[in-house]
């Protein structure tokens, strides 16, 4: 844990409020599977505390990782194209598996032009299909199925992702990782609506409790927690969730989460799915 300076609030929009004192800004790699472990405790988090804090993820990767084989290649014709453009027009992703980490982060800002809500979203959704589902998140077909999933509107969002205002924000989030001195992934930041006080940085995953005592220290008060939703809600919320994830949010023993989802199974309203990454449990319908 580190304390750190506020640099920013040039590059990010103030959503700070009295009503929501906090900002927390996620540091993560979309690829990364520690940054999908700190998930389960952000959304916790928000169940619970939302109501302190607005939520902003800035998107990075290893820097190594920013440089394919394929930077540098020339269109037909001799003409250099964007890296971008090369890698999702010329049917490399069909060859290459979730290589190229910046087509899943300009992915999400894309998405985040239609608004920080739907952009979490779709992050979300991203993560999703390459740690449940197993797939190819760099893969053009693959992003617009989680656009649609995410509910965004597709041919918009198949605009953006060629945008150079995509590009630009992605370029922006490592700006700031930069600034942050952000290294490793994911790292969590929180900045209260003072200016002038100094953050609080956590690098890597650490206990829910942590993250709750660095709020009631920051909010200088005991913050109220908020009730959790029944489990069929919160199911229908996240579409995809292991039994362990569940167990945790709501601080209720692994059988006896799995007994209601079996419940749940025989209602019709989930439906369990095995792979090889383990067992999960799918919302399908029904309230």
């Amino acid at each position: 844990m580190k304390i750190v300076e506020n640099k920013l609030e040039s590059r990010t929009t103030k959503t700070c409020s009295e009503n929501k004192p906090l900002e927390l800004y996620i540091f993560t790699d979309p690829l990364c599977f520690k940054c999908w472990s700190l998930e389960m405790v952000i959304k916790k988090l928000e169940l619970e505390y939302s109501h302190y804090f607005t939520l902003s993820y800035i998107l990075s990767c290893k820097i190594s990782r920013l440089n394919p084989a394929c930077s540098g290649r020339k269109a037909k014709g001799g003409h250099p194209k964007t890296l971008l453009e090369y890698c999702l027009g010329s049917g490399r992703e069909q060859e290459r598996k979730n290589d190229l980490p910046f087509i899943a982060s300009i992915a999400v800002k894309a998405a985040e032009l239609q608004g920080k809500n739907k952009g979490i979203r779709f992050y979300r959704k991203l993560q999703e299909y390459l740690f449940y589902r197993e797939m190819n998140i760099t893969n053009p077909q693959t992003l617009i199925a989680c656009a649609k999933e995410a509910g965004l509107d597709v041919e918009e969002f198949k605009k953006d992702i060629h945008s150079t205002s995509a590009s630009k924000a992605f370029q922006c989030d490592l700006y700031v990782t930069n600034e942050m001195g952000v290294t490793d992934f994911p790292t969590v930041v929180m900045f209260t609506n003072n200016a002038d006080e100094e953050g609080i940085k956590l690098t890597g995953n650490y206990p829910y409790e942590v993250y709750v005592k660095i709020l009631r220290e920051m909010l200088k008060r005991e913050p109220e927690k908020s009730s959790l939703p029944p489990i069929l809600t919160y199911l229908k919320m996240q579409k995809w969730v292991t039994a362990k994830e569940i167990s945790f949010v709501y601080d209720r023993p692994k059988f006896q989460v799995e007994l209601e989802l079996k419940k749940l199974k025989l209602q019709k309203k989930v439906d369990r799915i095995k792979c090889e990454r383990g067992e999960f449990w799918r919302y399908i319908g029904g309230d």
